[in-house]
């Protein structure tokens, strides 16, 4: 499963990239990645005519606070992105999500961001906050521009939603029209580090930021992303995380530098919640018979495996992949605060040592670890030999620092067993966005991981 963050839509430059659009939704490392447009919905329980006036009602109830937010060239009325966002008090607040702005939070010398109301009304916005962790920013327009239309208020948390309650998510899909979209609650998504609202609704680009609410009218989520080629598979930001953004900081100056060093600080402050919760589990089991490989704990992580048939001639191998599926946006060339890992136990029993020796020397050197670019520096490497328990390991581990985050890197870890001449496995790790520090204590833990499984045969040594 891989979720993919609702991209603002963007203009695309011919009737191929807008259909293009229309049957993919852009997705979050961390940006744009297209998504299948979900099926008509099953028919629901409730009466359809009964159903249809409630989303009417609602829509109706909240039409005048919800807003689609523009982000504009700086000297041209070009715009560069579209996404929504919805009125959380009289004195001009909105809020929408983080990557809807994020453009203008990266280079407002380049871009600046401007509403639109459901009846044609423009103005200016200026960026309060944001929380790049939860994908929320707050702005504001000028004072009395938006008076007297009212503000959308949060559904409390000592309400909690009941799986299959009826839920309502408001937005500008594809600059194309406001809409409203029917959909039920269905608790939060099991296995994600931070929580996630799944929401069985048709969402697309250009609904980001925008308000799902409950048949009051009250905000219980904010749009954000969908799943990679699934139907009516939706999630949203809990609308708590929202109404904390709006409280702490609807009397902020706004800003009009580039936000750097604010992401930076709340990022090193998520990577340390995030390092230290992942080196507190214990591994699980791989199940191989020769070797102890770490597998981790599937609180905040899927993992996924897959291996050769069993009559296969060849190489005979069986790999493991587990990923956080959650990460953070910082722009469309970048994401980051994530975790993944794989390993793959090679048994060439089939092909005789110095087959086995090549392809298994093979697949060490293909692993690619990322490049000079304009984000971070080349990797950096080192690479030593070690002992897990009497077994011998070959480990490289390698660091590449973020340009403009200073103290974050992404780290690398290879890892494989050179104790026998037709079996071995190898493992890789990686986290994304953390300090060195944590770099080093997260390398440890993931070495600890390897050991022996019983003893060595003497066959294979």
């Amino acid at each position: 499963m891989q979720l993919t963050t609702l991209n603002p839509a963007r203009r695309a430059p011919s009737w191929r990239g807008l259909l293009t659009l229309a049957l993919l939704l852009c997705g979050a490392a961390s940006q744009a990645a297209p998504e299948s447009v979900p099926a008509p919905a099953a028919a629901a329980s409730a009466p359809p005519a009964a159903v249809s006036a409630t989303a009417r009602r609602v829509y109706e109830g909240t039409r005048g606070q919800l807003l689609q937010i523009r982000t504009l060239l700086k000297n041209q009325d070009s715009q560069a992105s579209v996404g929504s966002g919805f009125l959380v008090s009289e004195d001009g607040h909105v809020l929408t999500n983080y990557h809807v702005i994020s453009q203008f939070a990266l280079e407002p010398e380049r871009y600046r961001l401007r509403f639109a109301s459901t009846e044609g009304q423009e103005g200016q916005l200026e960026l309060l906050d944001f929380d790049v962790r939860r994908d929320l920013a707050l702005l504001r327009a000028p004072a009395g521009a938006l008076k007297g239309r009212g503000a959308l208020s949060f559904r409390p948390v000592e309400r909690p939603l009941a799986k299959g309650d009826r839920i309502y998510s408001m937005g500008n899909p594809h600059d194309v029209a406001f809409a409203v979209v029917e959909g039920t609650f269905n608790g939060l998504v099991e296995r994600s580090f931070d929580p996630l609202i799944y929401y069985s609704g048709s969402i697309n680009s250009g609904m980001s930021g925008g308000p799902v609410v409950d048949e009051d009218g009250q905000v219980v989520g904010v749009n954000v992303s969908a799943m990679f080629f699934a139907q009516q598979m939706s999630f949203l930001v809990p609308g708590d995380f929202a109404r904390q953004l709006f409280e702490r900081s609807r009397t902020a100056k706004p800003m009009n530098t580039p936000a750097w060093p604010r992401l930076r600080e709340q990022l090193l402050r998520y990577q340390d919640e995030l390092s230290a919760r992942f080196i507190q589990q214990p591994w699980s089991s791989a199940g191989h018979s020769r070797y102890q490989l770490p597998v981790p704990q599937e609180q905040f992580m899927r993992c996924w495996g897959r291996g050769t048939p069993a009559d296969s001639k060849g190489l005979e191998f069986q790999r493991s992949q587990c990923r956080m599926e959650h990460a953070v946006f910082v722009s469309d060339a970048m994401q980051t605060g994530y975790l993944d890992m794989s390993h793959e136990a090679y048994d060439g029993g089939k092909l005789g040592a110095i087959r086995f020796a090549k392809q298994y020397s093979a697949s060490f050197r293909n692993e690619r670890l990322g490049r000079n670019d304009k984000d971070r520096t080349a990797p950096f490497c080192k690479e030593e030999f070690v002992e897990r328990d009497g077994l011998p390991l070959r480990a490289v581990v390698c660091l590449r620092a973020y340009r403009k985050l200073a103290g974050l890197h992404d780290l690398s870890v290879l890892v494989t067993t050179v104790d026998a001449s037709t079996e071995g496995a190898l493992g890789r790790f990686d986290a994304r966005g953390v300090s060195f520090d944590n770099a080093l204590k997260l390398s440890a833990h993931y070495l600890e991981g390897f050991a022996w499984n019983g003893k060595k045969t003497s066959a294979s040594r």
